[in-house]
C-alpha cells in the first residue's frame, strides 16, 4: 500500500516530510524501555529543507528524541574523506551537527580499504539494532532508491554496487576531482522492514519516474516499486512532479 500526498510546492513537501519524520519517530516503540527511535536519512538536494525544518523542530523540543540514532543510506565510493560531493558531508552539514546526534550516528564510510567489510559492519549493527523506526528515501529519475540501482535482481541488504549512469551523472559527484568507483546502499528489505517509509520527489524532472511508480506494478528494473509491498510506505510529491497533473 502507498499512499500519496501531493502538496502545492517543494517548500509544502518539505514541512509535510519533516512532520512525518516527527511524527513516527515519537511514535515509535521503546528501546529497553527508553525511547531511542532510528531514523534512516538519504541524502542530496531534494530532503534537505525537510531536515532543516526538522532540526529546528527538535532543537524546540527534544521530547522523544533525545536518544535519536540516524543511519546513513548509502555513500558514494572512492571520494575522499571531507570531500563536498560525500552524503557524508552533506548530511552533517544539514542534520547531523545541528541534532548533535554524536556516537548515535552510524555511516558508510566514503573511502574504506574494504568496502564489503565496511558493508558487513553497517548489516551487523542494524541485525542487532533495528529495525529502522523512519526511512526517508529520494526517488531516483531512473527509479534506484539508494544505490539499490534497476538491475534483474535486488540486493536485500547492505552491499557494494555498480552505479548507474544516472546515479554517475546526480549534481553531488558531476563536478568533484575525484570520482566514484562505486556506491554501498542499505538493501532492499532493509529498507522494507522500516516500521514506516517515505519516499520523496519534487520537481519536473521526477514527474516521469513518479509516474512510472504509480503504475502499481513491482518490478526489478525500478526498484522504487517495491515502495508498493510496505505496509505504512508514503509518497510525498508536489504539483510538478504529479503525471496526474494536467499540463
Amino acid at each position: 500500500m502507498l499512499r500519496i500526498e501531493c502538496f502545492a510546492d517543494h517548500e509544502s513537501a518539505s514541512r509535510f516530510t519533516a512532520d512525518w519524520m516527527l511524527d513516527s519517530l515519537r511514535e515509535a516503540p521503546s528501546l529497553d524501555g527508553a525511547p531511542s527511535p532510528l531514523l534512516c536519512v538519504a541524502s542530496g538536494s531534494t530532503p534537505t529543507r525537510a531536515y532543516e525544518f526538522f532540526a529546528e523542530s527538535v532543537r524546540r523540543d527534544r521530547d522523544g528524541l533525545a536518544s535519536l540514532r540516524v543511519i546513513k543510506l548509502d555513500e558514494w565510493v572512492g571520494l575522499e574523506e571531507g570531500s563536498p560531493g560525500t552524503c557524508e558531508e552533506h548530511l552533517r552539514r544539514v542534520l547531523i551537527e545541528p541534532l548533535k546526534v554524536g556516537d548515535r550516528y552510524l555511516a558508510f564510510q566514503s573511502k574504506p580499504t574494504d568496502p564489503d567489510a565496511d558493508c558487513r559492519r553497517i548489516s551487523e549493527w542494524l541485525a542487532a539494532n533495528g529495525p529502522i523506526d523512519a526511512c526517508v528515501l529520494g526517488l531516483g529519475v531512473n527509479g534506484h532508491l539508494g544505490f539499490n540501482e534497476p538491475a534483474a535482481a535486488l540486493r536485500p541488504h547492505a552491499h557494494v554496487a555498480a552505479l548507474s549512469a544516472a546515479s554517475l551523472g546526480h549534481a553531488m559527484v558531476r563536478d568533484t576531482a575525484d570520482r566514484p568507483t562505486a556506491g554501498v546502499t542499505l538493501g532492499m528489505a532493509d529498507l522494507l522492514q522500516s516500521r514506516r517509509l517515505l519516499v520523496l520527489a519534487t520537481g519536473e524532472a521526477k514527474r516521469e519516474a513518479v509516474a512510472q511508480l504509480l503504475r502499481g506494478e513491482v518490478r526489478t528494473d525500478f526498484p522504487a516499486t517495491f515502495a508498493l509491498l510496505h505496509g505504512a510506505a508514503v509518497l510525498a510529491i508536489d504539483r510538478a512532479a504529479d503525471p496526474r497533473e494536467n499540463r
